[in-house]
């Protein structure tokens, strides 16, 4: 953290100090009414222009593509866009959807039973390999119920058993474009409703790790049961998105430090979805799985593209943080997304009392330097 601090204290030193020069007489080593210009113009430039909250809705497009409207208050631009429109709406809601979802419930059903009757077998090579064959007929199933349209980059540096897999997180989608190209171990967060259930069917036929986020004593079988999985070589690849949180695709947000504590090497893979033909972005707090399913199954298409990352190994003297960011910051460059150091966590909850804190205590430190700067000449 000293070196995240070391940047905003410069930052807010630099123009304070600027107007404190504006400021005659021998106060302005005090505190000022100018000195509140600085802290009120970043609070309205935060207003207009948040680059953490953006993050957390629909990427805007520059053109429209047919799918919703991007200006409400026009009701009409021309009869010949209103016809392409009608037709897409046509092709999209009488002809694509029921296709689609035919195949998402063929799909769907298929693991649950599937995975179910491969949990009553005993462990072993034989159901190690059921499973396998299942999950990838499954999940290539589910991607053509999306029509999705996936081009994969560097096959070559492909997760290998032992290893943790991270990746950028869009969407619950991100792990069938994964899935359908490779086997994973799945870590994540238990839910409800459909998504509940195919957790509860999956981890039957393999050893995927479900935890409660809002448990403190789970973080530490989760941890235990991590570095257990890892040092077995037989085993597959674990897929973990460290953000922790569905960010829409244009940035890479804070990675959790966990899954980077592990002494396994990291694959990184980048997942960068093309917004014109469908947005893959899950807004969970507006709405839920079954509604978000159903809009992306009434797209045009989704399209991505997916990088696999060189493997990348924890240097000498490297801590879990560091090591974390140099990852995100790979995964950022290669997808073409914003790298940012705030944590995904704040689309839920409020910001702490300690970043408030930390501010006033930055400026509280300027105004000593400049008191005892003054003093000593």
């Amino acid at each position: 953290h000293l070196k995240w601090q070391c940047g905003p204290e410069k930052s807010i030193k630099k123009p304070v100090s600027a107007l404190k020069k504006r400021s005659p007489g021998p106060s302005s080593s005090e505190f000022a009414m100018s000195d509140i210009f600085y802290f009120c113009r970043r609070g309205v430039e935060s207003i207009v222009d948040d680059e953490v909250t953006k993050r957390f809705t629909a990427e805007e497009l520059e053109s429209w593509n047919l799918l919703t409207r991007s200006n409400y208050n026009v009701q009409h631009i021309s009869t010949r866009l209103t016809v392409l429109w009608g037709l897409g709406v046509v092709i999209r809601y009488c002809f694509l959807l029921p296709l689609r979802l035919t195949l998402a419930i063929t799909g769907v059903t298929l693991l649950v039973v599937f995975t179910t009757i491969i949990g009553f077998l005993p462990n072993g090579r034989m159901k190690n390999f059921l499973s396998e064959k299942v999950h990838l007929m499954c999940y290539r199933i589910c991607v053509r119920a999306l029509t999705a349209i996936i081009t994969y980059h560097h096959s070559e540096n492909k997760p290998k058993n032992g290893g943790i897999c991270v990746a950028n997180h869009t969407s619950p989608i991100d792990v069938i474009i994964l899935a359908s190209d490779g086997c994973y171990a799945m870590v994540g967060q238990i839910h409800g409703g459909l998504m509940g259930v195919i957790q509860r069917s999956m981890v039957k036929a393999c050893p995927h790790i479900w935890f409660e986020r809002s448990e403190v004593k789970d973080r530490h079988l989760v941890a235990k049961r991590l570095s257990d999985h890892v040092e077995d070589k037989s085993k597959l690849p674990i897929l973990i998105f460290p953000e922790g949180t569905c960010i829409n695709n244009t940035s890479v947000m804070m990675f959790k430090k966990g899954s980077f504590e592990i002494a396994s090497t990291i694959y990184p893979v980048a997942i960068k979805y093309d917004p014109r033909f469908g947005d893959a972005f899950w807004n969970s707090s507006k709405f839920g799985m079954v509604n978000y399913l159903l809009h992306m199954m009434s797209s045009w298409a989704i399209v991505c593209s997916v990088w696999y990352l060189p493997p990348m190994n924890r240097q000498e003297g490297e801590d879990a943080v560091q090591f974390a960011n140099r990852v995100k910051a790979a995964i950022a460059r290669q997808g073409g997304l914003v790298d940012l150091l705030w944590d995904g966590g704040l689309k839920r909850s409020k910001v702490k009392e300690t970043f408030k804190e930390e501010q006033q205590k930055l400026y509280s430190r300027i105004l000593v330097g400049t008191h005892e700067d003054r003093s000593r000449s």
